[in-house]
């Protein structure tokens, strides 16, 4: 099978199960996001981490492959039924993550600055395509055109990825990079 099928050269793309749709559609846009989402944590995988980190980033790359289907293939479709469903559990897993990874970082202080190791940069970098790819989804679900539970699960995934890039900084010794404002002038 060839990777390109020059379908896509007037600028439409197929969803999956049939359709076709602009390539600017607010549907694939937001699916786009969460695939650049995906490439975000896999190149901060490439950096060291925590072995109990990093295969629970592997997990959520493949929960976002998942969320990425869920987008791209048009419910009431015959594709549809053949699509992993979000799980409920996916998201209370993340909750319970949060809330023990918090209990091992010191309580914070100040707003933080994206930073300290390469690995939580890259991660800050993640959280931030997350809130981007939440965005592009609650535009869906103004339409009716995506499951509430993609925008709960992002929603709490860049949560959990704020706290993880914490506790890589932490425990690698290094203290979050702390927003400290310039004073006024005046």
């Amino acid at each position: 099978m060839k990777i390109y099928t020059k379908t896509g050269d007037a600028g439409e793309t197929g969803l999956f199960g049939g359709g076709r749709v602009a390539k600017d559609d607010a549907l694939v846009d937001a699916y786009g996001e969460v695939d650049e989402l995906n490439a975000t944590l896999g190149l901060a995988r490439t950096f060291p981490l925590p072995a109990d980190l990093e295969h629970f980033l592997q997990r959520i790359q493949d929960q976002l492959f998942t969320v990425g289907a869920v987008l791209a293939t048009p419910p009431h479709t015959k594709a549809a039924a053949h699509i992993p469903e979000l799980r409920p559990e996916w998201v209370e897993e993340m909750e319970r993550h949060i809330d023990r990874y918090e209990e091992e970082l010191p309580k914070m202080t100040h707003f933080i600055l994206p930073g300290g190791s390469p690995a939580a940069a890259a991660l800050h970098l993640s959280r931030t395509v997350c809130r981007r790819a939440e965005r592009r989804v609650v535009t869906l679900l103004r339409e009716d055109k995506a499951p509430p539970a993609v925008a709960m699960y992002l929603n709490r995934l860049s949560d959990l990825l704020f706290v993880v890039a914490r506790l890589v900084n932490f425990r690698a010794g290094l203290p979050d990079v702390k927003w400290i404002p310039e004073k006024p002038t005046k």
